[in-house]
Protein backbone atom coordinates (compact mmCIF):
# COMPACT_ATOMS: atom_id res chain seq x y z
CA UNK A 1 0.00 0.00 0.00
CA UNK A 2 1.36 3.57 -1.12
CA UNK A 3 1.24 6.57 0.64
CA UNK A 4 -1.11 7.67 -2.02
CA UNK A 5 -3.59 4.56 -1.65
CA UNK A 6 -7.24 6.10 -0.88
CA UNK A 7 -8.86 5.31 2.55
CA UNK A 8 -12.11 4.80 3.96
CA UNK A 9 -13.39 6.19 7.82
CA UNK A 10 -15.22 4.05 9.59
CA UNK A 11 -16.66 5.92 13.33
CA UNK A 12 -18.17 3.19 15.72
CA UNK A 13 -19.60 4.38 18.49
CA UNK A 14 -20.16 1.29 21.25
CA UNK A 15 -21.07 1.06 24.90
CA UNK A 16 -18.13 0.88 26.19
CA UNK A 17 -15.72 2.95 23.46
CA UNK A 18 -15.99 5.26 20.23
CA UNK A 19 -13.34 3.89 17.87
CA UNK A 20 -12.27 6.34 14.67
CA UNK A 21 -10.56 3.90 12.02
CA UNK A 22 -9.06 3.88 8.68
CA UNK A 23 -9.77 1.05 6.53
CA UNK A 24 -8.41 0.37 2.67
CA UNK A 25 -10.74 -0.28 -0.15
CA UNK A 26 -9.23 -3.97 0.34
CA UNK A 27 -10.62 -3.97 4.31
CA UNK A 28 -7.52 -3.55 5.48
CA UNK A 29 -7.21 -1.78 8.95
CA UNK A 30 -4.21 0.54 8.99
CA UNK A 31 -5.03 3.00 11.65
CA UNK A 32 -7.64 3.04 14.84
CA UNK A 33 -8.08 5.55 17.45
CA UNK A 34 -9.95 4.31 20.63
CA UNK A 35 -11.98 6.75 23.40
CA UNK A 36 -13.10 5.12 26.74
CA UNK A 37 -16.39 5.81 27.20
CA UNK A 38 -18.86 5.63 30.59
CA UNK A 39 -21.72 3.65 29.59
CA UNK A 40 -24.53 5.11 31.69
CA UNK A 41 -24.76 6.97 34.51
CA UNK A 42 -27.82 5.83 37.15
CA UNK A 43 -29.51 9.00 38.71
CA UNK A 44 -32.26 6.58 39.49
CA UNK A 45 -32.60 2.88 40.15
CA UNK A 46 -32.75 1.35 36.61
CA UNK A 47 -32.08 4.45 34.54
CA UNK A 48 -29.53 4.59 32.49
CA UNK A 49 -28.77 7.99 30.94
CA UNK A 50 -25.32 9.54 29.29
CA UNK A 51 -25.03 13.28 27.97
CA UNK A 52 -25.64 13.57 24.36
CA UNK A 53 -23.06 16.46 23.82
CA UNK A 54 -20.66 13.51 25.45
CA UNK A 55 -20.97 11.36 23.04
CA UNK A 56 -19.87 13.85 20.42
CA UNK A 57 -17.26 15.33 22.13
CA UNK A 58 -15.71 11.47 22.82
CA UNK A 59 -16.37 11.33 18.68
CA UNK A 60 -14.22 14.31 18.16
CA UNK A 61 -11.53 13.24 20.17
CA UNK A 62 -11.38 10.06 18.62
CA UNK A 63 -10.82 11.37 15.47
CA UNK A 64 -8.34 13.92 16.52
CA UNK A 65 -6.67 11.18 17.71
CA UNK A 66 -6.59 9.37 14.24
CA UNK A 67 -5.11 12.33 12.78
CA UNK A 68 -2.51 12.82 15.59
CA UNK A 69 -1.29 9.32 15.92
CA UNK A 70 -1.59 8.29 12.30
CA UNK A 71 0.39 11.21 10.58
CA UNK A 72 -2.20 10.13 7.52
CA UNK A 73 -2.86 12.67 4.44
CA UNK A 74 -6.41 13.71 4.93
CA UNK A 75 -6.63 14.19 1.55
CA UNK A 76 -6.64 10.00 0.63
CA UNK A 77 -9.86 9.79 3.02
CA UNK A 78 -12.95 9.44 0.48
CA UNK A 79 -15.76 9.40 2.63
CA UNK A 80 -17.12 7.94 6.22
CA UNK A 81 -19.54 6.63 7.78
CA UNK A 82 -21.68 6.12 11.25
CA UNK A 83 -22.34 3.16 13.05
CA UNK A 84 -23.29 3.48 16.57
CA UNK A 85 -25.04 0.90 19.67
CA UNK A 86 -28.62 0.49 18.88
CA UNK A 87 -31.83 1.82 20.60
CA UNK A 88 -30.19 4.96 22.38
CA UNK A 89 -32.56 8.08 22.06
CA UNK A 90 -31.94 11.71 21.99
CA UNK A 91 -34.53 14.72 22.37
CA UNK A 92 -33.60 17.96 20.76
CA UNK A 93 -35.67 20.95 20.32
CA UNK A 94 -35.91 23.71 17.28
CA UNK A 95 -32.35 24.74 17.75
CA UNK A 96 -30.67 20.94 17.07
CA UNK A 97 -29.97 21.00 20.98
CA UNK A 98 -30.19 18.26 23.47
CA UNK A 99 -33.40 18.82 25.61
CA UNK A 100 -32.45 16.09 27.73
CA UNK A 101 -29.86 13.45 28.69
CA UNK A 102 -29.99 10.45 26.40
CA UNK A 103 -31.69 7.17 27.07
CA UNK A 104 -29.28 4.26 26.99
CA UNK A 105 -30.41 1.37 25.21
CA UNK A 106 -29.71 -0.88 29.03
CA UNK A 107 -32.49 2.09 30.61
CA UNK A 108 -35.27 -0.40 32.40
CA UNK A 109 -37.98 2.07 32.48
CA UNK A 110 -41.26 0.79 31.53
CA UNK A 111 -44.85 2.60 31.67
CA UNK A 112 -48.03 0.58 32.62
CA UNK A 113 -51.52 0.98 32.54
CA UNK A 114 -51.59 3.12 28.70
CA UNK A 115 -54.17 3.21 26.57
CA UNK A 116 -53.98 0.14 23.94
CA UNK A 117 -54.43 0.63 20.53
CA UNK A 118 -58.10 1.07 19.78
CA UNK A 119 -60.56 0.91 16.63
CA UNK A 120 -59.70 -1.79 13.78
CA UNK A 121 -55.93 -1.90 14.49
CA UNK A 122 -57.05 -2.67 18.07
CA UNK A 123 -59.26 -6.08 16.83
CA UNK A 124 -56.41 -7.16 14.84
CA UNK A 125 -54.09 -7.38 17.12
CA UNK A 126 -56.89 -9.14 19.22
CA UNK A 127 -57.47 -11.91 16.91
CA UNK A 128 -53.73 -12.13 16.13
CA UNK A 129 -53.21 -13.15 19.64
CA UNK A 130 -50.57 -10.50 20.14
CA UNK A 131 -52.09 -7.61 22.17
CA UNK A 132 -49.45 -8.58 25.02
CA UNK A 133 -46.43 -7.93 22.22
CA UNK A 134 -48.21 -4.75 21.58
CA UNK A 135 -48.87 -3.95 25.34
CA UNK A 136 -45.16 -4.85 25.60
CA UNK A 137 -44.17 -2.45 22.68
CA UNK A 138 -46.05 0.38 24.39
CA UNK A 139 -44.79 -0.02 27.86
CA UNK A 140 -41.15 -0.40 26.96
CA UNK A 141 -41.23 2.31 24.65
CA UNK A 142 -38.72 5.67 25.90
CA UNK A 143 -41.40 8.15 23.88
CA UNK A 144 -44.02 6.32 26.35
CA UNK A 145 -42.24 7.12 29.53
CA UNK A 146 -41.07 10.72 28.00
CA UNK A 147 -44.39 11.91 27.35
CA UNK A 148 -45.53 10.65 30.75
CA UNK A 149 -43.15 11.91 33.05
CA UNK A 150 -41.47 14.80 31.30
CA UNK A 151 -44.48 16.31 29.23
CA UNK A 152 -42.81 19.66 29.03
CA UNK A 153 -39.78 18.21 27.26
CA UNK A 154 -42.19 16.29 24.87
CA UNK A 155 -44.19 19.50 24.25
CA UNK A 156 -40.84 20.97 23.23
CA UNK A 157 -38.82 18.16 21.07
CA UNK A 158 -38.25 18.91 17.77
CA UNK A 159 -36.44 15.46 16.52
CA UNK A 160 -36.72 12.68 18.33
CA UNK A 161 -33.34 10.49 17.21
CA UNK A 162 -31.20 7.77 17.56
CA UNK A 163 -27.60 8.31 18.93
CA UNK A 164 -26.70 7.14 15.01
CA UNK A 165 -29.09 10.19 14.28
CA UNK A 166 -27.61 12.62 16.27
CA UNK A 167 -24.20 12.23 15.19
CA UNK A 168 -24.96 12.28 11.73
CA UNK A 169 -27.02 15.64 12.91
CA UNK A 170 -23.47 16.70 14.15
CA UNK A 171 -21.44 15.67 10.87
CA UNK A 172 -23.64 17.01 8.54
CA UNK A 173 -25.68 20.07 9.88
CA UNK A 174 -28.76 18.10 8.43
CA UNK A 175 -31.33 15.68 10.53
CA UNK A 176 -30.55 12.54 8.47
CA UNK A 177 -29.78 9.08 8.96
CA UNK A 178 -29.61 5.27 7.84
CA UNK A 179 -32.77 3.24 8.03
CA UNK A 180 -30.70 0.25 8.87
CA UNK A 181 -30.15 2.63 11.78
CA UNK A 182 -33.55 2.20 13.23
CA UNK A 183 -33.67 -0.70 15.90
CA UNK A 184 -35.38 0.28 18.94
CA UNK A 185 -39.21 0.98 20.26
CA UNK A 186 -39.52 3.56 16.76
CA UNK A 187 -42.93 3.87 14.93
CA UNK A 188 -40.82 2.01 11.94
CA UNK A 189 -42.35 0.28 9.26
CA UNK A 190 -39.50 -2.47 9.31
CA UNK A 191 -40.47 -4.63 6.22
CA UNK A 192 -40.66 -1.55 3.81
CA UNK A 193 -37.51 0.09 6.17
CA UNK A 194 -38.86 3.61 5.90
CA UNK A 195 -41.35 5.70 8.45
CA UNK A 196 -44.68 4.25 7.58
CA UNK A 197 -48.39 6.39 6.87
CA UNK A 198 -49.33 9.03 8.91
CA UNK A 199 -52.21 7.20 9.64
CA UNK A 200 -50.25 4.12 10.93
CA UNK A 201 -51.07 2.80 14.57
CA UNK A 202 -47.90 3.54 15.98
CA UNK A 203 -47.49 7.42 15.54
CA UNK A 204 -50.52 7.41 18.01
CA UNK A 205 -49.37 5.45 20.22
CA UNK A 206 -46.26 6.92 21.13
CA UNK A 207 -47.44 10.29 20.53
CA UNK A 208 -44.82 11.07 17.75
CA UNK A 209 -45.67 12.47 14.06
CA UNK A 210 -43.60 12.01 11.19
CA UNK A 211 -42.10 15.23 10.96
CA UNK A 212 -40.19 14.41 14.12
CA UNK A 213 -38.08 11.80 12.76
CA UNK A 214 -35.20 12.58 10.54
CA UNK A 215 -34.80 11.63 7.03
CA UNK A 216 -34.06 8.20 6.24
CA UNK A 217 -31.31 6.58 3.52
CA UNK A 218 -30.53 3.45 2.81
CA UNK A 219 -27.20 1.80 3.62
CA UNK A 220 -23.95 3.16 1.49
CA UNK A 221 -26.26 6.41 -0.14
CA UNK A 222 -24.41 9.74 0.38
CA UNK A 223 -26.83 11.50 3.15
CA UNK A 224 -24.72 14.58 3.19
CA UNK A 225 -20.93 15.98 3.58
CA UNK A 226 -18.82 17.09 6.70
CA UNK A 227 -20.12 20.68 8.08
CA UNK A 228 -17.59 23.44 8.30
CA UNK A 229 -17.96 23.51 11.45
CA UNK A 230 -17.76 19.40 12.21
CA UNK A 231 -14.67 19.98 11.11
CA UNK A 232 -13.05 22.49 13.29
CA UNK A 233 -14.03 20.04 15.97
CA UNK A 234 -13.20 16.70 14.38
CA UNK A 235 -10.16 17.49 12.01
CA UNK A 236 -12.22 15.59 9.32
CA UNK A 237 -12.13 17.80 6.15
CA UNK A 238 -15.04 19.95 5.62
CA UNK A 239 -17.14 18.68 2.34
CA UNK A 240 -16.33 15.25 3.12
CA UNK A 241 -19.19 12.63 2.10
CA UNK A 242 -20.92 11.17 4.91
CA UNK A 243 -22.63 7.69 3.63
CA UNK A 244 -25.61 6.12 5.57
CA UNK A 245 -24.04 3.19 7.34
CA UNK A 246 -26.36 0.90 9.46
CA UNK A 247 -26.58 -0.24 13.53
CA UNK A 248 -23.49 -1.63 14.97
CA UNK A 249 -24.94 -5.70 15.08
CA UNK A 250 -25.51 -5.20 11.22
CA UNK A 251 -22.24 -3.46 10.70
CA UNK A 252 -20.76 -6.68 12.72
CA UNK A 253 -23.07 -9.03 10.16
CA UNK A 254 -21.65 -7.83 6.61
CA UNK A 255 -18.00 -7.06 8.23
CA UNK A 256 -18.01 -10.76 9.56
CA UNK A 257 -18.69 -11.90 6.02
CA UNK A 258 -22.60 -13.21 5.94
CA UNK A 259 -24.62 -11.85 3.68
CA UNK A 260 -26.44 -15.35 3.10
CA UNK A 261 -28.56 -17.36 5.25
CA UNK A 262 -26.61 -20.37 5.65
CA UNK A 263 -24.17 -17.90 6.90
CA UNK A 264 -24.76 -17.57 10.92
CA UNK A 265 -23.22 -14.74 12.52
CA UNK A 266 -22.84 -14.62 16.35
CA UNK A 267 -22.08 -11.71 18.22
CA UNK A 268 -20.34 -12.38 21.45
CA UNK A 269 -21.12 -8.69 22.76
CA UNK A 270 -22.96 -7.20 25.78
CA UNK A 271 -26.24 -8.88 23.98
CA UNK A 272 -25.16 -12.25 22.40
CA UNK A 273 -27.13 -12.65 19.26
CA UNK A 274 -27.26 -14.61 16.56
CA UNK A 275 -27.91 -13.48 13.27
CA UNK A 276 -28.08 -14.33 9.17
CA UNK A 277 -28.79 -12.04 6.24
CA UNK A 278 -32.03 -12.78 4.41
CA UNK A 279 -33.61 -11.16 1.16
CA UNK A 280 -36.88 -12.20 2.45
CA UNK A 281 -38.70 -10.44 5.24
CA UNK A 282 -38.63 -13.37 7.68
CA UNK A 283 -39.66 -12.55 11.39
CA UNK A 284 -37.30 -14.63 13.68
CA UNK A 285 -40.65 -15.23 16.20
CA UNK A 286 -43.72 -14.43 15.00
CA UNK A 287 -44.72 -10.55 15.08
CA UNK A 288 -41.30 -9.71 16.23
CA UNK A 289 -39.42 -8.29 12.96
CA UNK A 290 -36.11 -8.42 11.75
CA UNK A 291 -34.10 -5.52 11.31
CA UNK A 292 -32.64 -3.29 8.47
CA UNK A 293 -29.05 -5.05 7.42
CA UNK A 294 -26.25 -3.04 6.52
CA UNK A 295 -27.07 -4.47 3.09
CA UNK A 296 -29.53 -2.09 1.42
CA UNK A 297 -31.61 -5.25 0.18
CA UNK A 298 -31.06 -7.45 3.01
CA UNK A 299 -32.73 -8.16 6.40
CA UNK A 300 -31.12 -9.00 9.40
CA UNK A 301 -32.90 -12.13 11.00
CA UNK A 302 -31.89 -12.18 14.49
CA UNK A 303 -32.08 -14.28 17.82
CA UNK A 304 -30.76 -12.34 20.66
CA UNK A 305 -29.72 -13.25 24.59
CA UNK A 306 -30.08 -10.00 26.18
CA UNK A 307 -27.11 -9.92 28.78
CA UNK A 308 -24.82 -12.23 26.89
CA UNK A 309 -21.45 -11.62 27.40
CA UNK A 310 -22.44 -9.39 30.29
CA UNK A 311 -22.44 -12.27 32.08
CA UNK A 312 -19.29 -12.89 31.42
CA UNK A 313 -18.02 -9.81 32.75
CA UNK A 314 -20.38 -10.17 35.55
CA UNK A 315 -18.53 -13.31 36.67
CA UNK A 316 -14.86 -11.72 36.42
CA UNK A 317 -16.33 -8.79 38.54
CA UNK A 318 -18.41 -11.43 41.33
CA UNK A 319 -15.85 -13.94 41.40
CA UNK A 320 -12.97 -12.94 39.34
CA UNK A 321 -11.13 -10.83 41.24
CA UNK A 322 -8.27 -13.96 41.92
CA UNK A 323 -7.47 -13.97 38.24
CA UNK A 324 -7.31 -10.33 37.46
CA UNK A 325 -4.59 -9.41 40.29
CA UNK A 326 -2.77 -12.39 39.06
CA UNK A 327 -2.73 -11.01 35.64
CA UNK A 328 -1.80 -8.24 36.59
CA UNK A 329 0.81 -9.56 38.60
CA UNK A 330 2.60 -11.94 35.50
CA UNK A 331 1.53 -8.52 33.31
CA UNK A 332 -0.79 -10.99 30.93
CA UNK A 333 -4.10 -10.22 29.75
CA UNK A 334 -6.47 -11.32 32.67
CA UNK A 335 -8.44 -13.18 29.29
CA UNK A 336 -5.71 -15.98 29.17
CA UNK A 337 -5.89 -16.95 32.56
CA UNK A 338 -9.41 -17.25 32.07
CA UNK A 339 -9.68 -19.52 29.06
CA UNK A 340 -7.04 -21.46 31.48
CA UNK A 341 -10.16 -21.34 34.10
CA UNK A 342 -12.74 -22.75 31.17
CA UNK A 343 -9.99 -25.38 30.31
CA UNK A 344 -9.58 -26.80 33.94
CA UNK A 345 -13.29 -27.97 33.60
CA UNK A 346 -14.20 -30.96 31.50
CA UNK A 347 -16.88 -30.35 28.49
CA UNK A 348 -20.05 -30.21 29.92
CA UNK A 349 -18.91 -28.89 33.34
CA UNK A 350 -19.67 -32.10 35.04
CA UNK A 351 -23.58 -31.58 34.55
CA UNK A 352 -23.84 -27.94 35.61
CA UNK A 353 -26.53 -26.44 33.58
CA UNK A 354 -27.23 -22.33 33.04
CA UNK A 355 -30.27 -21.22 31.49
CA UNK A 356 -28.76 -17.38 30.92
CA UNK A 357 -31.85 -15.41 31.11
CA UNK A 358 -30.58 -12.70 33.15
CA UNK A 359 -32.57 -10.26 31.80
CA UNK A 360 -36.56 -11.31 31.41
CA UNK A 361 -37.87 -11.31 27.58
CA UNK A 362 -40.66 -10.42 25.23
CA UNK A 363 -42.50 -13.76 24.02
CA UNK A 364 -38.81 -16.34 24.79
CA UNK A 365 -38.31 -15.77 27.48
CA UNK A 366 -41.19 -14.20 28.67
CA UNK A 367 -41.29 -11.27 31.12
CA UNK A 368 -41.45 -13.78 33.94
CA UNK A 369 -38.16 -15.65 32.36
CA UNK A 370 -34.90 -15.35 35.27
CA UNK A 371 -31.92 -17.29 35.07
CA UNK A 372 -30.98 -20.85 36.44
CA UNK A 373 -28.16 -23.34 37.13
CA UNK A 374 -28.72 -26.57 37.81
CA UNK A 375 -26.72 -29.94 38.62
CA UNK A 376 -24.48 -28.36 41.12
CA UNK A 377 -22.74 -31.56 43.50
CA UNK A 378 -20.08 -31.22 45.95
CA UNK A 379 -17.33 -31.12 43.16
CA UNK A 380 -18.34 -28.09 41.77
CA UNK A 381 -16.62 -24.66 42.05
CA UNK A 382 -15.94 -21.00 39.63
CA UNK A 383 -14.46 -22.80 37.20
CA UNK A 384 -17.36 -25.09 36.70
CA UNK A 385 -19.69 -21.85 36.83
CA UNK A 386 -17.59 -20.15 34.43
CA UNK A 387 -17.85 -22.53 31.99
CA UNK A 388 -21.18 -23.61 32.54
CA UNK A 389 -21.79 -19.46 31.78
CA UNK A 390 -20.16 -19.58 27.96
CA UNK A 391 -21.94 -23.38 27.38
CA UNK A 392 -25.26 -21.66 28.53
CA UNK A 393 -24.89 -18.96 26.01
CA UNK A 394 -23.96 -21.55 23.13
CA UNK A 395 -26.79 -23.64 24.25
CA UNK A 396 -29.02 -20.29 23.76
CA UNK A 397 -27.73 -19.71 20.84
CA UNK A 398 -28.07 -22.53 19.38
CA UNK A 399 -31.33 -22.78 19.85
CA UNK A 400 -32.20 -19.02 18.02
CA UNK A 401 -29.73 -21.06 15.05
CA UNK A 402 -32.42 -23.94 15.20
CA UNK A 403 -35.31 -21.31 15.12
CA UNK A 404 -34.16 -19.15 12.07
CA UNK A 405 -33.75 -21.95 10.22
CA UNK A 406 -37.33 -23.33 11.08
CA UNK A 407 -38.38 -19.57 9.97
CA UNK A 408 -36.46 -18.88 7.23
CA UNK A 409 -36.05 -22.59 5.72
CA UNK A 410 -32.39 -22.80 5.38
CA UNK A 411 -29.86 -24.88 7.17
CA UNK A 412 -27.05 -22.66 8.47
CA UNK A 413 -23.69 -24.58 7.62
CA UNK A 414 -21.18 -21.93 8.57
CA UNK A 415 -20.63 -19.60 11.60
CA UNK A 416 -18.87 -16.87 11.64
CA UNK A 417 -17.86 -15.44 15.46
CA UNK A 418 -16.84 -11.40 16.73
CA UNK A 419 -17.33 -9.27 19.62
CA UNK A 420 -15.24 -8.79 22.74
CA UNK A 421 -15.92 -12.32 23.59
CA UNK A 422 -15.01 -13.90 20.27
CA UNK A 423 -11.18 -13.09 21.25
CA UNK A 424 -11.21 -15.98 23.72
CA UNK A 425 -9.93 -19.46 22.05
CA UNK A 426 -12.00 -21.50 24.41
CA UNK A 427 -15.54 -19.76 23.63
CA UNK A 428 -14.45 -20.42 20.57
CA UNK A 429 -13.92 -23.73 20.64
CA UNK A 430 -16.86 -25.09 23.00
CA UNK A 431 -19.33 -22.95 20.11
CA UNK A 432 -17.81 -25.22 17.62
CA UNK A 433 -18.85 -28.30 19.89
CA UNK A 434 -21.84 -27.24 20.51
CA UNK A 435 -23.11 -26.32 17.08
CA UNK A 436 -21.21 -29.04 15.60
CA UNK A 437 -19.86 -26.83 12.95
CA UNK A 438 -16.47 -25.02 12.32
CA UNK A 439 -16.51 -21.56 13.72
CA UNK A 440 -14.30 -19.06 11.68
CA UNK A 441 -13.51 -15.77 13.44
CA UNK A 442 -13.20 -12.62 11.36
CA UNK A 443 -9.67 -11.59 10.72
CA UNK A 444 -10.21 -8.30 12.09
CA UNK A 445 -11.61 -7.78 15.59
CA UNK A 446 -13.23 -4.42 14.24
CA UNK A 447 -16.11 -6.06 12.20
CA UNK A 448 -18.93 -3.28 12.82
CA UNK A 449 -16.37 -0.25 11.75
CA UNK A 450 -15.40 -2.63 8.54
CA UNK A 451 -19.18 -3.12 8.04
CA UNK A 452 -19.56 0.75 7.75
CA UNK A 453 -16.38 0.91 5.59
CA UNK A 454 -17.96 -1.55 3.33
CA UNK A 455 -21.29 0.70 3.20
CA UNK A 456 -18.80 3.59 2.29
CA UNK A 457 -17.19 1.72 -0.45
CA UNK A 458 -20.28 0.51 -2.33
CA UNK A 459 -21.46 4.38 -1.88
CA UNK A 460 -18.10 5.92 -3.49
CA UNK A 461 -18.75 3.18 -6.27
CA UNK A 462 -15.22 1.34 -5.38
CA UNK A 463 -17.06 -2.07 -5.00
CA UNK A 464 -20.25 -2.21 -7.69
CA UNK A 465 -22.07 -3.99 -4.91
CA UNK A 466 -21.98 -5.09 -1.31
CA UNK A 467 -21.21 -9.02 -2.70
CA UNK A 468 -18.23 -7.74 -4.16
CA UNK A 469 -17.08 -5.50 -1.68
CA UNK A 470 -17.46 -8.77 0.94
CA UNK A 471 -15.25 -10.63 -1.07
CA UNK A 472 -12.59 -8.35 -1.87
CA UNK A 473 -13.04 -6.90 1.87
CA UNK A 474 -13.67 -9.52 4.26
CA UNK A 475 -11.38 -12.25 5.36
CA UNK A 476 -11.83 -15.24 7.86
CA UNK A 477 -9.15 -15.70 10.97
CA UNK A 478 -8.55 -18.87 12.97
CA UNK A 479 -11.04 -21.78 12.23
CA UNK A 480 -11.80 -23.91 15.01
CA UNK A 481 -13.36 -27.05 13.95
CA UNK A 482 -15.79 -29.63 16.14
CA UNK A 483 -13.86 -32.31 18.15
CA UNK A 484 -17.23 -34.76 17.00
CA UNK A 485 -16.57 -37.12 20.79
CA UNK A 486 -17.62 -33.47 22.46
CA UNK A 487 -20.15 -32.35 20.36
CA UNK A 488 -22.13 -35.57 21.11
CA UNK A 489 -21.79 -35.16 24.82
CA UNK A 490 -22.97 -31.52 24.37
CA UNK A 491 -25.49 -32.33 21.91
CA UNK A 492 -27.33 -34.92 24.38
CA UNK A 493 -26.87 -32.30 27.60
CA UNK A 494 -28.15 -29.89 24.74
CA UNK A 495 -31.63 -31.82 23.41
CA UNK A 496 -32.31 -33.77 26.67
CA UNK A 497 -31.36 -30.93 28.94
CA UNK A 498 -31.22 -27.37 27.85
CA UNK A 499 -34.13 -27.79 25.58
CA UNK A 500 -36.51 -28.65 28.12
CA UNK A 501 -35.16 -26.43 31.15
CA UNK A 502 -37.39 -23.42 30.16
CA UNK A 503 -40.69 -25.01 30.08
CA UNK A 504 -40.05 -27.31 33.02
CA UNK A 505 -39.23 -24.08 34.69
CA UNK A 506 -41.50 -21.61 33.42
CA UNK A 507 -44.15 -22.07 36.48
CA UNK A 508 -41.77 -21.71 38.72
CA UNK A 509 -40.53 -17.99 37.24
CA UNK A 510 -43.89 -17.34 37.36
CA UNK A 511 -44.86 -18.16 40.64
CA UNK A 512 -41.30 -16.00 42.12
CA UNK A 513 -42.41 -13.23 39.82
CA UNK A 514 -45.72 -13.40 41.32
CA UNK A 515 -44.72 -13.89 45.01
CA UNK A 516 -41.44 -10.43 45.09
CA UNK A 517 -42.71 -8.62 42.35
CA UNK A 518 -39.50 -9.27 40.39
CA UNK A 519 -39.45 -8.77 37.54
CA UNK A 520 -42.23 -6.48 37.65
Amino acid sequence: MTDSAPLLLAIDNGTQSVRALLFTPEGVLVHKAQVPLTPYHSPEPGWAENDAEYYWESLAAACRKLWDESGVDKSRVLGLAVTTQRGTVINVDAAGQPLRPAMVWPDKRRTEGLKPPGGLWGLAFRLAGVSDTVKHFQAEAEASWLRTHQPEIWAKTHKYLLLSGWLNYRLTGEFVDSSASQVGYLPFDFKKKTWPGSRDWRWGMLDLHPEQMPELFAPGTQLGVVSAQASTQTGIPAGLPVFAGAADKACEVLGSGCLEPQVGCLSFGTTATINVSSRRYVEPVPFLPPYPAAAPEHYAVEWQLYRGFWMVSWFKEQFGLREQQLAADMGVAPEALFDELVNSVPPGSQGLMLQPYWTPGVREPGPEGKGAIIGFGDVHGRAHVYRAILEGLAYGLRDGKERIEKRTGVAITELRVSGGGSQSDAAMQLTADIFGLPAARPETHETSGLGAAMDVAVGLGLHRDFASALAAMTRIGRVFDPEPQTHALYDQLYTRVYRKMYERMRPLYQAIREITGYPA
